[in-house]
This record gives C-alpha cells, sequence and structure tokens, in this order.
C-alpha cells in the first residue's frame, strides 16, 4: 500500500508536499479529507500514534471557532470533533501502511519517519 497523504488540495503545505514526494518519486495516494472525512476509528488510530496535540489545526477556522473548553478536552473529546469536522486536523497527515506518520510537512522530520 502506497503511502496515504490527507489533506485538502487548496493548502498551500499539502501542495508542498506532494511537490516534494513527487520530486523524489516516492508513491502516495492524496485523500482530501473535505470530500471524504476519516472515520472516527481512524482517527482514533492516527491519534493513538501522534497524540491530539500535534493533530491539532490551530490556525483553521474551525479551531477558533471552538469554545476555551477546548483547553481541557480529553483525547476522546479531540477523536470526536476531528472526526466531525477534518478542518481541524493539521494538514497534512501521511498514513503509511495503516500508521500515521507524520503530521504537517516539514522535510528532515518526514524524511525521517518514511525511513
Amino acid at each position: 500500500m502506497p503511502l496515504q497523504v490527507y489533506g485538502i488540495p487548496t493548502c498551500g503545505t499539502c501542495k508542498k508536499a506532494l511537490k516534494w514526494l513527487d520530486d523524489r518519486s516516492i508513491a502516495y495516494t492524496f485523500i482530501n479529507t473535505k470530500d471524504d472525512p476519516p472515520a472516527n476509528a481512524e482517527v482514533k488510530n492516527w491519534v493513538s500514534t501522534l497524540g491530539a496535540k500535534p493533530m491539532r489545526n490551530t490556525s483553521g477556522q474551525s479551531y477558533r471557532a471552538l469554545g476555551e473548553e477546548k483547553q481541557t478536552w480529553t483525547d476522546k473529546q479531540w477523536i470526536d470533533a476531528f472526526s466531525s469536522d477534518a478542518m481541524l486536523i493539521k494538514r497534512p497527515l501521511f498514513v503509511k501502511d495503516g500508521t500515521a506518520i507524520a503530521v504537517g510537512f516539514k522535510e528532515t522530520a518526514l524524511e525521517q519517519a518514511l525511513k
């Protein structure tokens, strides 16, 4: 199974990550989370690997629209929130062999995660 990249096509960071992968001839499947939001079970798996905090898209409108109580949410509450609104998930999110390996795009971190 090739690398899966979750994000939205209009996201600048996603575009940079996909170009980086293309430049290195790394095979991947892009999943548009707006059109195909991840299931709760998938998100739960990602959070168990990466943690809820690194997965938060804190610069997005969806995040800002959440109340202050989000500061004290449990992982379960974040999993439910991520599942109901994929725009809360930091982009891009990389999954290899069913396991989340990285979120966001930092070349060196992704390079290490892909080894």
